[in-house]
């Protein structure tokens, strides 16, 4: 995986998850592989679990999850399902986990696929992807963002939200 398509599948996590109302303490496409799996980016961000309902915060989890590889999708053309492509396993999987309480696995499935489809057509969007597009740009310039220069380069984007 490129540094490029890593920072695009970055800037996916980071946009969703500021855009559900998480906060993002940083995001790398730099990461110290020596504290877990070997991976290309790392993104880290913080619930306030008040806030939402346990619903509402595993229904906003399996957007973030599902918003690296969708990303990554528009940016190389490619709208993979994200199940199918080894890279988005662990996303895949998280976003299958947010939904455990739905034990029907065909209904689970079908969930995270309009979760999908609907994170590529709003993706899609000039303003979404632009955002997307400045994180992923300073990702390449600084390879590590911490929460208040995402917040700076995103907060355009979200004031016409």
């Amino acid at each position: 995986m490129t540094e490029e398509i890593t920072a695009f599948h970055e800037a996916g996590h980071v946009y969703a998850a500021i855009f559900v109302g998480a906060r993002v303490q940083s995001v790398t496409i730099d990461p110290d592989n020596d504290d877990g799996p070997d991976r290309t980016g790392d993104t880290v961000v913080l619930w306030d679990r008040r806030r939402f309902s346990q619903q509402q915060l595993a229904e906003k989890a399996a957007w973030v999850a599902l918003a690296g590889p969708v990303a990554e999708m528009i940016h190389s053309q490619n709208p993979f399902h994200p199940a199918g492509i080894a890279e988005w396993q662990q996303d895949w999987e998280t976003a299958f986990e947010c939904f455990d309480s739905i034990s029907n696995i065909q209904q689970r499935l079908a969930r995270l696929e309009q979760i999908t489809v609907d994170l590529y057509q709003a993706f899609s969007q000039d303003r979404h992807w632009a955002a997307i597009g400045a994180i992923a740009d300073n990702l390449l310039a600084h390879e590590t963002l911490d929460q208040e220069m995402l917040e700076e380069i995103v907060e355009p984007w979200l004031m016409d939200a």
